[in-house]
């Protein structure tokens, strides 16, 4: 959907998974180094299958916007009375979506029976990613200087996350490799609503001038304050998220810990052990 809202909801999806990263991966870091049995594990398998079920169901909810939105293709790729390709641009993102969902149905099939081979959930998301950039590098912005720049400055970012995920695939469970990748997801997402306020204004109007010099150089130093911002975003939610895991209990043989929206949570042992009386004391009674 080449619009406002078309930007606004792709750029919402990369938002949501961006900094649910920023705090997920600071707190797992932690859970690791304090855990030393498999309960952090067992937390962490949950938080997976739950992130890959979401990735899956709304890049689904992103194909059928795209094919079956009022002016959509509505699965039409090719008219032949016209003999033209029909809505490419809602095809091309469908594309995008459709390998974002694998990504996600191999997120949850990794904790499965099947036995998946360790590191396939990060090549997959390496490979959407990249599908992503390549999608949006070669399309044809029909002379549009501005818009060009805008999605090669986004183009910047998806190759950055998908070079991020492939070395994942290979270093598994890197904590600077996957914030790196959460926050060039958050820089996507803020660069997505960004482009559909300079190119589809929300309050009507034309966009900004295609032909002018000074809109693509401020844009260009724009791009780089919204990563600098998205650090910013990073920092205080790794802060909190390691903050409230370093609450928790130390000896995790005694008590479970569960998380829960970053709280902490102490579940009292049940069993009491006997305690054995002095034999003095026995005899005087």
């Amino acid at each position: 959907m080449t619009s406002f809202l078309g930007n606004a909801l792709q750029g919402s999806f990369f938002l949501m998974f961006g900094l649910w990263w920023s705090v997920k991966y600071p707190m797992k870091y932690v859970l690791l180094k304090l855990n030393t049995e498999n309960q952090a594990s067992r937390w962490i398998q949950c938080m997976d299958i739950a992130e890959g079920t979401a990735k899956a169901f709304f890049a689904l909810a992103g194909i059928l916007a795209e094919q079956f939105v009022p002016n959509g293709p509505h699965l039409s790729l090719y008219d032949e009375g016209t003999q033209n390709w029909v809505h490419l641009t809602s095809w091309q993102h469908m594309t995008m979506y459709l390998f974002y969902g694998f990504s996600g149905v191999v997120d949850v099939l990794s904790y499965t029976p099947l036995k998946l081979p360790v590191g396939l959930d990060r090549l997959l998301v390496a490979l959407a990613l990249f599908t992503e950039g390549f999608l949006f590098y070669f399309h044809d912005y029909q002379g549009a200087v501005l818009t060009e720049h805008l999605y090669s400055l986004l183009s910047v970012a998806i190759f950055g996350a998908a070079l991020g995920a492939l070395l994942e695939a290979f270093l598994r469970d890197h904590t600077l490799l996957e914030l790196l990748r959460a926050s060039l997801f958050i820089l996507q997402g803020s660069w997505l609503w960004q482009i559909g306020f300079v190119l589809y204004p929300p309050w009507g109007g034309p966009g900004w001038s295609q032909a002018d010099a000074g809109n693509k150089n401020f844009l260009t130093m724009c791009f780089f304050w919204h990563y600098a911002v998205c650090l910013l975003v990073m920092a205080v939610n790794s802060s909190t998220s390691r903050g409230c895991s370093n609450g928790c209990p130390v000896n995790f043989e005694a008590i479970d810990v569960e998380l829960d929206l970053g709280c902490c949570l102490r579940k009292a042992n049940q069993t009491v052990e006997p305690v054995l009386l002095p034999e003095t004391l026995s005899e005087e009674k």
